[in-house]
């Protein structure tokens, strides 16, 4: 076997046991790490060992897995309490800073005795009333987990709080913490995401209103707000006798508004009741565009709507169309206006005996009870 390699390679093994509690990937690098203790000299920090490796080293001595991997996996332990890292994500470091997450018990084989001696001394202490976290685990947990650092420390006095009072004894006390602000910050995130997908009222009752913004957008959209307080208590009454309120009520009683809104408009515009005219009636921009695709002078047409109304309103009748009424009332006289300027000029002065064509020979009381126009 050639010993050119500086570091020869060798089988690695894994405990299947261990691969069924943390998973294959992560028990294989777990035991990769802990075998690194051998060949190298951990130091001794909070009564854990500490060790460093270049990020070359291990994916050299790991050719099968990227940096991306390494990054996921050690994560990975870390989230699951195994594995303590002292150093930033393996994408932006060239070195792994890592100790296995066990006091140290006993003297390591490899361990210089100046380190060894301090350790063996030390036990478990209770959490400080003063206790601050390390610069690096703030930087971790916002490198690692998006955490930001605030956060982080506003969890600091609860946390004091909370292991103060137990009286409990750790070797760990970063790690603890690092453990509360990632459950912590996790469980904020899950209560975001369900008040973002809560409805906008979970109770409908009789006294329930649309808010200010719904009440806002109907008003930008020309609904009448009158409109909208009267289909308050039909919108309440279908939701309730449905049992279950929608999650979005101000979003549906929109919609609801919209719809209702646009078949009442298209009521009035093209209503099938008879009803009256109205003292200021005005014809509707269709009839003008009418008249004009006729050759019908526009100005002819709207010299007769004062007589038209008038006419109407004496009758005291309804009709469904009252557009329609005025375009054949415009249509008869615009006919007979032709008609009479056609006899002038075939006729040339000339007049039948019993012509009644032209308003000079026929009287004014036949000119006030001449309705046939409107029949």
């Amino acid at each position: 076997m050639s010993d050119s390699s500086l570091v020869p390679e060798r089988q690695l093994v894994f405990s299947p046991g261990l691969a069924a509690t943390i998973g294959l990937e992560e028990s294989i690098l777990l035991q990769h790490l802990q075998g690194l203790f051998d060949h190298h000299s951990p130091q001794v920090r909070d009564n854990h060992a500490w060790l460093s490796v270049d990020r070359a080293l291990l994916l050299h001595t790991l050719p099968f897995w990227n940096i991306e991997d390494l990054q996921r996996i050690s994560r990975s332990l870390a989230d699951k309490g195994v594995l303590l890292i002292d150093s930033p994500p393996l994408l932006h470091s060239e070195q792994l800073v890592f100790a296995v997450n066990e006091p140290v018990s006993e003297p390591r084989s490899r361990a210089p005795a100046a380190m060894q001696a301090p350790a063996t001394r030390r036990s478990a202490a209770t959490l400080p009333v003063h206790w601050s976290p390390s610069e690096d685990l703030l930087q971790l947990l916002a490198l690692n987990h998006n955490i930001p650092r605030q956060f982080a420390l506003d969890q600091l006095e609860d946390f004091i709080f909370y292991w103060r009072e137990r009286g409990e004894t750790s070797h760990a006390w970063e790690n603890k913490f690092r453990q509360h602000v990632i459950n912590n910050w996790r469980r904020t995130q899950q209560e975001q995401a369900e008040a973002f997908r809560q409805p906008d009222n979970s109770k409908l009752d009789n006294h329930w209103r649309p808010s200010l913004d719904a009440m806002d957008i109907m008003a930008r959209s020309g609904i009448d707000r009158d409109f909208i307080e009267q289909a308050i208590p039909e919108f309440i009454l279908y939701w309730r006798e449905r049992g279950q309120a929608p999650r979005e009520l101000n979003s549906k009683f929109i919609q609801h508004i919209r719809i209702q809104w646009a078949k009442y408009s298209s009521s009035l515009e093209h209503s099938t009741e008879p009803k009256r005219i109205v003292e200021d009636w005005q014809p509707g921009p269709d009839v003008y565009d009418i008249l004009r695709m006729s050759h019908i002078d526009t100005e002819f047409a709207r010299s007769l709507l004062p007589e038209f109304i008038v006419y109407w309103r004496d009758s005291n009748q309804a009709h469904t169309s009252w557009n329609t009424k005025f375009l054949q009332h415009v249509k008869y006289h615009w006919a007979k206006r032709h008609q009479l300027d056609q006899a002038d000029s075939s006729h040339a002065g000339q007049q039948k005996p019993h012509s009644t064509g032209r308003t000079r020979d026929r009287s004014l009381e036949q000119d006030l009870t001449d309705t046939s126009w409107a029949e």
